[in-house]
């Protein structure tokens, strides 16, 4: 049974300030120049940026820590716990594209404190976009009376990083988004995210 694939783009989301010190690891309490370094990168990465996500629907089956995730099986306690009382999942991958990986290559010699804030600023950039597409099926979900559970992603937990050739391959991910997956199962634009999101009756 062929299971339909969606791919959605998305406006830039708001930065999130807190999240990119976070990442950053800033003190809470930033100088001047501090301020004036993020915003400037800020203002020069959002340019070079786009926010890209394809996904599909499964239904799945728990068996203690084996699961049937629909488009492969997978042995897990920490998926598990995650996904207890779901029926379906949604796996989805996302990028904000190679914009960032250039900006922090081009930088890390000449400007490490920027580039520095460049790597912050794509990984608040990734999250910001699944943070915001995690809201829109919590919110469809909600309606046909189910719940979700956080996002999981291959190589949390016991979860196998293995994980990402299957889903590369059901979601087409390289052809649909331009993500490509090296041998070490590492992503290459490197601010791109695959997951998992349960959806459980409520």
């Amino acid at each position: 049974m062929s299971i339909p694939i969606y791919y959605k783009s998305y406006s830039a989301p708001d930065v999130n300030k807190k999240e990119l010190q976070r990442f950053a690891l800033c003190s809470a309490e930033m100088d001047a120049e501090s301020e004036k370094l993020i915003d400037s990168c800020i203002s020069e990465l959002l340019q070079e940026l786009c926010y890209k996500v394809c996904y599909a629907y499964f239904p799945i089956a728990l068996d203690k820590d084996e699961l049937d995730l629909g488009f492969a099986r997978v042995k897990s306690s920490s998926l598990a716990k995650n996904l207890t009382g779901c029926s379906h999942i949604v796996l989805f991958a996302a990028t904000v594209g190679a914009g960032a990986d250039r900006l922090i290559s081009k930088y890390s010699r000449i400007q490490p404190a920027r580039s520095h804030i460049m790597q912050a600023l794509g990984a608040e950039r990734v999250e910001s976009l699944c943070d915001v597409f995690c809201d829109e099926i919590g919110a469809q979900a909600d309606k046909r009376g189910y719940c979700v559970r956080p996002r999981f992603s291959p190589g949390y937990g016991d979860l196998s990083l293995g994980l990402q050739r299957q889903i590369f391959a059901t979601l087409d991910v390289t052809r649909k988004l331009g993500i490509a997956l090296n041998e070490s199962l590492l992503m290459f634009p490197t601010k791109s995210v695959t997951a998992i999101i349960g959806l459980k009756k409520i």
